[in-house]
Order: structure tokens, then C-alpha cells, then sequence
């Protein structure tokens, strides 16, 4: 079952990570569907799966699919079919002691489709889950290392910010992550626990069919076509983290995390291009080269975080290969594609 991939991730991970903190607590994870959204359902359903005692609620904006609803068989999960670019549904969010706001469009051709839900997600349903925070409660909000867009240092820390205007192309993403960040320091100015996770470039299992970003489409394309076709000659640098190495911290920052934001990312640098000649490799798959380029309007060329932050203070040292964290990917999409 595609749902047995994620937990044997989740049990290589996380099963050493302290349990106490999520002990009677109520959590609600919003975009239990995504990427990061599906390893921390997975990783609290295994918890609870052990004995420790968690009321969980899933927010999505449609139905769960199938590997998740595997991964919740045997515990009690509330699932909330919620919009939150609808503040008409916002009633139906629960009070919670820890809340974890990985909801929103991180494919960039859907946030640049959908600009104001984009913006609604981040910044006025940011607000209102903030507001359903208990007292002495936890909040994370998942934002975006695309809020360093515009700088050209070879490493981007916590301490800088992004030169983009509000007028960029990708401008609803980047200033909605931004915003999302101000209110969470608006709020911990109040006494909340507000913590803002600026994720890289985040793959692994988990992603649904046709998912548009370029790691998951060269493997689409490798899979069902055997031909990578790339829109442009792939000289960007990205910096990829396998989702399980991702959600190993972002656990310890909700556990002990003392900072008001953190860059969370791997250690897998490569260019785009040569990305797609990996994943042509490993699906023994044709890569192609555009004559004229067409890349993704406001796509920054350069992206790779500072982790020093995470070092000092989780100590992490064990981050999986890229090529591996390519197979078990490559693994999940044959297995979503021909079952």
C-alpha cells in the first residue's frame, strides 16, 4: 500500500523524538493533504497508534485520498473539509493547543492561478488560527524560503529577507508567507508560542498524481512518457530535503524550538538540469533541452539556506542522499501511477 512507504519513513525518522510534549494534547494540522501535511498525520497517527493519547483534527480542502485515509485506519482523526480562502467556513476550525498551518498552494502555478486565496490562506486564516490558540498553546506556520527572493548571497539566514516588490509575478506566495511571518511575531509580542518554518525545496512520497512542480514532473514524465522535456536549460540551483529529514525537524521545533523562525531545508544541492538527467537515469528516461526558454515566470535562480540555526541547537547530522530520496520517491509515483 502506498500508505506503507510513508510509514516506513516516519518509523526511520521519527520514532526517537520525544512523545511527552504531544501527550492529551489537541492538535489541528491544516493541509493534512499536502506534502507536510501527510507526514505529521502520519507521524501523530503512529503516536497514537503506541498509546499516547492525542486528539487530532486534519484539515483539507477536499476529500482525504486513500493513502492517507490508510495511514489514519485504527485511530480516532476528526477530518475538517474546510476552505480556508472561504472566511464563511472558518467557524468550523476547532480550538487547539497545537496547531501546525502547512495548509496552502505551494505549486507555483497554482498559487499564480489563485492570487487572493493564496493571500487569504496566509495572512487572515493565519490570524484566525492563531486566534483558535489555547493558552500557552503551539503554533507553527509553515512560510517559505521564496521569502529570501531577490537576495544573491550564496547563503540566505533567518536574520535577512527578500528584495522582491509586491508586484512580482509570484508576489501573492512571497507576500502572503512574509505577512503570514508578521503576524506570527504579532502574535508571540502577545505571549503566544509562534514559530514560522521557512521550508526549501521539500520531495518526497506523499505528493498526489500531476503534481506540477519540476522534481515531481521530470518523474511523471519519466514514468509515463520516458521523455523529460525541461523549459529552459535548467542552470537554476536548488537545494532539495527528503520530506522524512524535513519533518524530523520541523517536530523538534514544535517540541523545544526557542527561535521565532527557522530555515528548514537538506543538503542536496544540484542545478535543474542536472536534477532531470538524474531522474532520466534512474527512470531510463530521454531528457530534452528547449532551443528557445520558457521557464516559470519569477522562478529565483539561486536557492539554498543557511541551517546553522538547526545544527546548534537540534544537532541533526544524518540528512538522506538525494539519489536515494529520488528512488523511494521514484518508488511512490510508479506506485501511485500503475499501482
Amino acid at each position: 500500500m502506498l500508505s506503507e512507504i510513508i510509514s516506513r519513513d516516519i518509523e526511520e525518522r521519527c520514532g526517537h523524538l520525544d512523545q511527552e510534549f504531544l501527550r492529551n494534547k489537541k492538535v489541528l494540522v491544516t493541509g493534512s493533504s499536502g506534502l507536510i501535511g501527510t507526514y505529521i498525520l502520519a507521524s501523530l497517527a503512529s503516536l497514537m497508534r503506541r498509546g499516547v493519547l492525542i486528539e487530532v483534527y486534519a484539515q483539507s480542502v477536499s476529500e482525504l485520498p486513500i493513502h492517507i485515509l490508510e495511514l489514519m485506519q485504527n485511530v480516532s482523526i476528526s477530518h475538517l473539509q474546510v476552505d480556508l480562502a472561504d472566511t464563511s467556513q472558518y467557524h468550523l476550525l476547532p480550538n487547539a493547543d497545537i496547531i501546525i498551518h502547512s495548509a496552502g498552494y505551494a505549486q507555483p502555478m497554482l498559487f499564480m492561478s489563485n492570487p487572493v486565496a493564496t493571500l487569504q490562506i496566509n495572512v487572515t486564516a493565519t490570524i484566525t488560527l492563531l486566534q483558535r490558540l489555547r493558552p500557552k498553546g503551539t503554533f507553527i506556520f509553515m512560510s517559505s524560503a521564496e521569502v529570501y527572493c531577490g537576495l544573491v548571497d550564496a547563503k540566505f539566514r533567518e536574520d535577512r529577507i527578500g528584495t522582491s516588490t509586491p508586484y512580482h509575478q509570484r508576489a501573492s506566495y512571497i507576500e502572503g508567507k512574509r505577512s503570514g511571518e508578521a503576524v506570527c511575531s504579532a502574535f508571540r509580542s502577545q505571549g503566544a508560542r509562534a514559530i514560522a518554518i521557512r521550508l526549501g525545496d521539500v520531495y518526497g512520497p506523499g505528493t498526489r498524481m500531476h503534481d506540477k512542480r519540476a522534481l515531481n514532473s521530470f518523474i511523471e514524465n519519466g514514468l509515463l512518457n520516458k521523455k523529460i522535456e525541461l523549459l529552459d536549460s535548467g542552470s537554476a540551483m536548488r537545494t532539495y530535503c527528503y520530506v522524512a529529514d524535513a519533518l524530523e525537524l520541523i517536530l523538534n521545533i514544535l517540541f523545544s524550538g526557542k527561535q521565532i523562525v527557522y530555515n528548514v531545508g537538506g543538503r542536496s544541492s544540484t542545478s535543474i538540469a542536472e536534477l532531470a538527467l538524474l531522474i532520466g537515469t534512474l527512470t531510463d528516461a530521454e531528457v530534452v533541452f528547449p532551443d528557445k526558454e520558457a521557464a516559470v515566470a519569477g522562478s529565483p535562480p539561486v536557492l539554498r539556506l543557511d541551517l546553522d540555526r538547526v545544527d546548534v541547537e537540534f544537532k541533526k547530522t544524518e540528512y538522506l542522499d538525494l539519489i536515494e530520496g529520488l528512488i523511494r520517491t521514484i518508488g511512490w509515483q510508479r506506485e501511485l501511477y500503475f499501482g
